[in-house]
């Protein structure tokens, strides 16, 4: 999955999108500037092809890339707070907030947003901070079934992010590899989100964090089989494995970046993410990668029934 630059493609972007290593497109703030632009970039990307899946980080909080036009939806520590208050009031705006995000998403012709972070809130990190639910594994369940939910009937796929859990370290995986030298009993206690929510069916995927584990494997979560098979075997994960940005600092753990790749793709990942950096995508973008059929899994359906204005006054507190 590349990124491109502007509100438009370049040429470049354009023979870009065409190689067959590209199986999708993640846009940024700087790709958008309005209603009308932003459906004229995602037709002419569809264009060159249908096939391609098209995401955005896109939570709510200060990590929601499209804004004007689109409801500014409140971090998720905003639900957290009101589930401390009402908690069958807080998923009910959980719930909502899941649907405005996946329909005006869907409306553009996006097909996922890489949401919701399951990450517990220790207070450690400042990357994830308000973007967590809550401290306890408990609520963030909670809020993230009725969130998910509402993004499943708005027609969205949702993508649970970090695995197994990014609130515990300090360290910016953006910038450095952060290492969590907790023991695994400890690790469980984080991974249970993930864990719930497979178990009801609703995670369609998850990203897997740029964090080494020394108590568990000695390669990063990214580049460990290990970790795959956790996930995969001991949590029965069967729905697609998107990769952090294997641009980040936290992924040079392997230096050249067609190791990093391939690397990846080996253990058991179904796509991997190039931000960024399109020096380091043109070092791969020829290469013969496999490719995954759970792919198709993510694209968006749009419904048809578009009620917004009832999910805004649930949310109307909040915003």
């Amino acid at each position: 999955m590349m990124d491109v630059s502007g509100w438009v493609l370049t040429d470049t972007e354009k023979t870009r999108l065409a190689k067959p290593s590209i199986g999708g497109v993640i846009l940024f703030a700087r790709n958008y500037k309005n209603i009308n632009q932003i459906k004229a970039l995602v037709a002419s990307i569809r264009k060159i092809n249908p096939d391609l899946l098209l995401a955005v980080d896109h939570e709510g909080g200060r990590v929601q890339r499209f804004k004007q036009g689109f409801t500014h939806l409140p971090a998720m520590a905003e639900l957290g707070k009101a589930y401390a208050k009402n908690p069958e009031k807080a998923c009910k705006q959980a719930f909502s907030c899941g649907w405005i995000l996946a329909a005006e998403l869907l409306a553009i012709g996006m097909d996922f947003s890489f949401a919701p972070v399951l990450d517990l809130d220790y207070g450690n990190s400042k990357v994830i901070g308000d973007r967590s639910f809550a401290a306890k594994p408990s609520v963030v369940v909670e809020l993230a079934t009725a969130l998910v939910t509402g993004m499943h009937e708005a027609g969205m796929k949702c993508v649970g992010k970090h695995f197994p859990g990014h609130g515990y370290v300090a360290t910016d995986s953006h910038f450095d590899l952060p290492v969590d030298n907790r023991p695994m009993a400890q690790i469980e206690y984080d991974m249970c989100c993930f864990k719930d929510l497979i178990a009801k069916g609703l995670l369609d995927a998850v990203m897997s964090a740029h964090i080494l584990y020394p108590q568990v494997d000695k390669k990063p979560v990214g580049f460990s089989k290990k970790w795959v098979d956790i996930l995969r075997q001991d949590l029965g994960f069967q729905g697609v494995i998107f990769s952090d940005d294997l641009s980040m600092q936290g992924a040079c753990f392997i230096r050249d970046i067609t190791q990093r790749v391939q690397a990846t793709l080996d253990n058991g990942h179904d796509m991997v993410l190039i931000c960024n950096h399109p020096e380091l995508l043109n070092q791969v973008i020829d290469n013969n990668w496999r490719g995954s059929e759970k792919l198709h899994l993510m694209r968006g359906i749009k419904n048809q029934k578009f009620d917004k204005m009832t999910h805004l006054k649930i949310i109307e507190d909040l915003l």
